[in-house]
């Protein structure tokens, strides 16, 4: 009796182990690091640094239509620098582009449909200017990695709190084979300090999932019962995307000021970026690294800018 009592006890906890490493999470907490550095440019000019932390929940699916799969909200912080063709400039008529930084908090909601197509609305809320503190930012981190001394800043525009709405539209287009697809990627940005579209096409190829269970839609985490773990992703990616600039304030200064700052641009109204990278995903972990290379942002700009981005994801909470 004994014998018959272990073995199923033992029988207990391997189904709920295996319940545990097979069921799906509703949260998912991630980092992301963006800087020119990653590519080895040797370099501090114009999108120099960006970091974000994110936290993303699967709404409970009780009171979803027929035709959602899942919702997921997200609430984000980040921080966004850019420097002149360096980050350190002798004299003000080096400045191509402006020193500029913009802190701020973000939501956004996000509905996947059974069909492959994903809808999302978000809000940020954030400052540009010195309250951005991209300056301290930028020379805490070169102080503690020892690199050069920065200069420059005291060109940077003048403070301006930044409302933006945003609104983005995702859809598969087609998918040759189970290990590649192509889905189109659309955004629209409306607000005081950044009003842009963008219009791009996501070519993914290696072990993909589907758009609605995929990390290259934030998509893992669900809020169903008994929703089983999307299964491991590896592949490559690329996306080609035209961007139509309307305003930035990180170019051009606050849009309510009359003193924008010491220098500012007029931006180039067509922006094309190019993105290329590798995503990874199982069980709790999502990991990715990519390359960004855009053309000039502005007429005065030197160079063209390139930078890598790297992000680490964890889920949790069944």
């Amino acid at each position: 009796m004994i014998k018959i009592n272990f073995i199923l006890l033992l029988l207990f906890f391997c189904s709920i182990s295996l319940f545990a490493q097979t069921s799906n999470y509703k949260n998912m907490i991630g980092f992301k690091s963006e800087n020119d550095a990653y590519l080895g440019s040797g370099s501090d000019r114009y999108y120099t640094n960006g970091l974000f932390l994110n936290f993303r929940h699967a709404l409970n699916q009780k009171n979803t239509t027929g035709r959602v799969e899942k919702i997921i909200g997200e609430a984000e912080i980040g921080q966004y620098i850019y420097n002149a063709q360096s980050g350190s400039v002798p004299d003000i008529k080096y400045v191509d582009r402006p020193f500029a930084g913009y802190l701020y908090g973000a939501a956004k909601v996000s509905w996947y449909l059974k069909d492959e197509q994903i809808i999302s609305a978000g809000l940020n809320i954030g400052t540009i200017g010195p309250n951005s503190l991209a300056k301290d930012a930028q020379e805490l981190l070169h102080r503690v990695v020892g690199f050069y001394e920065i200069n420059g800043w005291q060109y940077q525009v003048k403070n301006e709190i930044g409302v933006n709405a945003l609104f983005e539209y995702k859809r598969m287009l087609i998918r040759p084979s189970e290990n590649a697809d192509f889905s189109l990627a659309t955004q629209a940005i409306a607000g005081n300090t950044n009003t842009r579209a963008s219009v791009g096409v996501l070519f993914r190829a290696g072990s993909i999932n589907k758009l609605t269970q995929s990390a290259s839609t934030n998509s893992r985490i669900s809020n169903t019962d008994g929703a089983a773990l999307p299964k491991k992703e590896f592949f490559f990616y690329t996306q080609p995307a035209l961007n139509i600039i309307v305003y930035d304030a990180t170019i051009q200064g606050g849009l309510f000021r009359d003193d924008k700052g010491a220098v500012t641009y007029s931006p180039n109204r067509l922006v094309y970026a190019q993105e290329v990278g590798v995503m990874y995903a199982q069980n709790r972990w999502t990991a990715s690294f990519s390359a960004i290379f855009k053309t000039k942002e502005l007429k005065s700009q030197v160079r063209s800018q390139q930078y890598g981005s790297a992000s680490l994801s964890y889920s949790f909470g069944h």
